[in-house]
């Protein structure tokens, strides 16, 4: 896809993933709040309209890809997905993820065997509405006994020509190192922020080594950073919202975080940026990580944060932010 352009019109740098020729906007469409709520790791009611519109504004901005999974709304998010992009006739590259399966009372079990991953895929590329699949993730590593099967199943399905790339969610080093054996790690999708960057240390250091590209989640931990979130407003979260009870989400973490979330918007406010982009720019700041998977519910959400696919924090303003990490621990 050829170099994009941000509302400013400032040129987008695109950034190839590890060993792909995928060549990815800094900031991706994450479609994890958009399936809703009424299962395990939901985010409440949500209306599909303002998904739509918001995926829609994302792509007209110049976002040039999408991450969704099967499990997210218990296959709602792909349908949403399909539907966004039936509308607006544009095709951004498609990544999903597989190996949480759910039954009839939506209850999630996981499954990393060949046969459960073949009907997963050919579910995803329905609910899609796709013949392939850009980028197939397995979600999580779990059960720990079936990573090698579930690897080699989706390096089959590679071969086969329905999935172009493939790549692990929430691996460790030594997963990683286990599945490399069978074939290329394209990409690791972890979970990554100011607030949780225990994979700063080990795990990406081994990707920017061994051309793994990195997508990394919850750069804003799921809305804590973006300086709309108070206390107040999580104590009225819906009781199906997974983040109600999160340990970021309550005292003593809570007070420690919102207070980080007021140096980010100090640290904004002279580039006319909110909390949230200072946010997904210190992930973007480390040599291993490719892109970031930014989510949003409405368009306006997606307005606040489009500056992230190019503001940059200079070195100075990263000081500040870790000195307040390192002070606050």
């Amino acid at each position: 896809m050829a170099t994009t352009s941000s509302p400013s019109h400032a040129q987008v740098e695109l950034r190839k993933l590890g060993n792909s020729d995928l060549q990815l906007t800094p900031i991706g469409f994450g479609a994890w709040a958009i399936g809703g709520g009424n299962w395990q790791f939901g985010w409440g009611s949500q209306d599909d309209n303002d998904s739509i519109r918001a995926i829609q504004r994302a792509l007209d901005l110049g976002i040039n890809w999408i991450d969704t999974a099967a499990v997210y709304g218990l296959g709602r998010s792909e349908e949403v997905v399909a539907q966004a992009l039936k509308q607006s006739g544009k095709r951004p590259y498609i990544f999903t993820k597989c190996s949480m399966r759910w039954d009839a009372n939506r209850e999630i079990h996981r499954s990393l065997k060949a046969a459960s991953i073949r009907e997963e895929l050919e579910n995803s590329l329905r609910r899609l509405r796709v013949d392939v699949i850009d980028l197939y993730q397995i979600h999580w590593p779990i059960p720990e006994e079936e990573i090698e099967e579930g690897w080699e199943t989706l390096a089959k399905l590679k071969q086969e020509g329905k999935v172009r790339y493939i790549g692990v969610s929430n691996f460790n080093v030594e997963q990683m190192k286990r599945v490399q054996k069978i074939a290329p790690i394209t990409s690791l999708q972890p979970p990554y922020s100011m607030i949780n960057s225990a994979v700063q240390d080990e795990i990406l250091p081994f990707c920017l080594d061994q051309n793994i590209g990195v997508i990394n989640y919850s750069p804003m931990v799921s809305g804590l950073l973006t300086g709309k979130m108070t206390a107040e407003r999580i104590q009225n979260m819906p009781a199906d919202d997974w983040r109600r009870n999160n340990r970021n989400f309550v005292e003593p973490r809570l007070t420690r975080n919102l207070q980080l979330a007021e140096l980010l918007r100090e640290i904004g406010k002279p580039h006319g940026v909110e909390p949230g982009v200072v946010a997904v720019a210190w992930t973007l700041r480390n040599p291993a990580v490719t892109a970031a998977i930014v989510g949003a519910r409405r368009p306006d959400q997606v307005d606040g944060i489009i500056p992230a696919m190019t503001f940059r924090l200079s070195d100075e303003e990263k000081a500040r932010i870790d000195n307040y990490i390192q002070a606050n621990p």
